[in-house]
């Protein structure tokens, strides 16, 4: 099974996750660290739709100007233009294999999708 993850090696909560993918026998994992690479606006409205979430429930708060700037209430596609184009509004890690996508808080949340 194939498994990518949207990673930030910063976050406690991503280096989990991504340790155990990589432990589980039989999980190819790819590794995107989103913030040297971010996904558009398309992928991340792909993204949030298979893992049946608005948009606005994967924006991450803590450390960014998202509540100040009214994301948390804004339109889907506002949400994901801001994300785009500054992808710290992402909240991580998103794990997407071919049973879904999880944003991985906690991480245990992976454990569905594999």
């Amino acid at each position: 099974m194939k498994a990518t993850i949207w990673h930030n090696p910063k976050c406690g909560t991503s280096r989990k996750t991504l340790a155990l993918l990589e432990e589980r026998p039989g999980i190819d994992v790819e590794v995107i660290e989103y913030l040297k690479s971010p996904p558009g606006k398309d992928k991340l409205a792909q993204l949030y739709r298979d893992a049946g979430m608005k948009p606005a429930e994967g924006l991450r708060m803590r450390g960014t100007d998202a509540a100040e700037r009214g994301l948390p209430d804004a339109g889907d596609d506002d949400v994901l233009e801001a994300m785009a184009a500054e992808p710290i509004l992402i909240e991580r890690p998103l794990v997407e294999t071919e049973k879904g996508v999880r944003l991985c808080r906690p991480m245990e949340k992976v454990e569905e999708i594999l």
